[in-house]
């Protein structure tokens, strides 16, 4: 049965801190999208805002329209919005109360947890509908530490790491992830944060739930269960963050506990400073790559770019112009798909010359 949704993403759709309703609209996962409600875009459509290409999902200026808009009745209320304060005001408290109150189950992303709040599940359970927090941890009793499990995983692990937050490591991820499938390879995706989990990604967790030295365990538990039960050709891990960047630790998590054997790194040349810090610059490319290498001891074999800010003729030229500096594959999934980055991988990795577990030609 499916899952018709309506995302909420007041003044923030298309922006950075809407990169949950932006991920969801280009790749919906278990839900189908109904509406999109920010009322500084309504009236538009939601796939010519994000990518200029038409999808037929409205774009509305409150929930009652959002509800009446829909094609299909909505029975989920999706929180697409990741402020940098990571709580609730007031008024998105009443906007998630009237979406109770319509009959819709509540998919919460924040760091506030909606099921420890007695206000909110006393109506949740008055009205019959049910809310997920997509970030609270399992209970600490199964919690994991680091073993070291890791190390012995013959099965190629990449990760795709940034310079920034929100500059679409996720995104590229699963473009590889499903490309990789399409040449006829077995893949195994592990999402790192709450977007990734809201499409429905099998294994994962929202690392930023977790205290630092359980990150670690717990992201090694994940890659060693997907490879267990998979079997996969490949383990693709999500990246969060940037390594560089002052403010957050994931990726340190990410290369301690997933120990990838080789790095995309993903990029927005026009980005000038740190997303929510703009006092901060944005790094090198080659510094970034330096210290992924060094703290890591891995190799970013190839850069994928986010073209926010770029004409097409930008773009070819910094293409063009990173390949030459960086002597790697560079490229843009989004405007040119990831085959270029997927043949570097299979050029890398001699196990992906001859496993291809569907059984589709090279």
């Amino acid at each position: 049965m499916k899952k018709y949704a309506v995302i909420y993403c007041e003044n923030q759709y298309g922006s950075m801190d809407g990169k949950t309703a932006n991920g969801l609209i280009r790749d919906s996962g278990l839900y189908e999208i109904t509406a999109v409600i920010d009322s500084t875009k309504a009236g538009q459509d939601a796939g010519e805002v994000l990518d200029q290409k038409r999808n037929g999902i409205p774009i509305c200026k409150d929930l009652q329209e959002a509800i009446a808009s829909s094609k299909e009745k909505p029975t989920y209320f999706i929180l697409g919005i990741a402020p940098a304060h990571a709580f609730l005001n007031q008024k998105e408290r009443q906007v998630i109360m009237g979406a109770i109150k319509a009959g819709m189950n509540i998919i919460n992303p924040l760091q506030e947890f909606l099921t420890e709040d007695e206000e909110m599940m006393t109506m949740a359970k008055r009205y019959g509908v049910e809310i997920r927090d997509i970030r609270k941890p399992r209970p600490k009793n199964e919690w994991t530490l680091f073993t070291g499990q890791i190390l012995n995983v013959t099965t190629p692990i990449i990760a795709v790491l940034g310079t920034d937050g929100a500059c679409g490591k996720r995104t590229t991820a699963m473009m590889i992830d499903k490309g990789l499938q399409e040449q006829g390879y077995k893949t195994a995706f592990i999402a790192t944060g709450q977007t990734g989990l809201i499409q429905g990604a099998s294994y994962g967790f929202s690392m930023d739930a977790f205290p630092l030295q359980y990150m670690i365990g717990e992201l090694e538990r994940e890659i060693l269960r997907a490879n267990e039960i998979e079997k996969p050709d490949i383990i693709i891990v999500e990246g969060q963050g940037a390594l560089s960047h002052p403010a957050y630790v994931s990726s340190s998590g990410i290369l301690k506990g997933a120990r990838p054997k080789a790095v995309i790194l993903q990029h927005p040349p026009k980005r000038n400073v740190l997303g929510d810090f703009p006092f901060l610059k944005m790094p090198a490319v080659q510094s970034e790559i330096s210290l992924i290498e060094h703290f890591g001891q891995t190799k970013v074999i190839a850069i994928t770019l986010n073209h926010e800010g770029m004409s097409d003729e930008e773009l070819h030229n910094t293409i063009v112009e990173y390949e030459e500096k960086f002597q790697m594959p560079v490229t843009d999934v989004l405007k040119f798909g990831p085959e270029k980055v997927i043949h570097r991988l299979i050029e890398y990795f001699p196990s992906l010359q001859t496993n291809k577990q569907a059984g589709v030609a090279v």
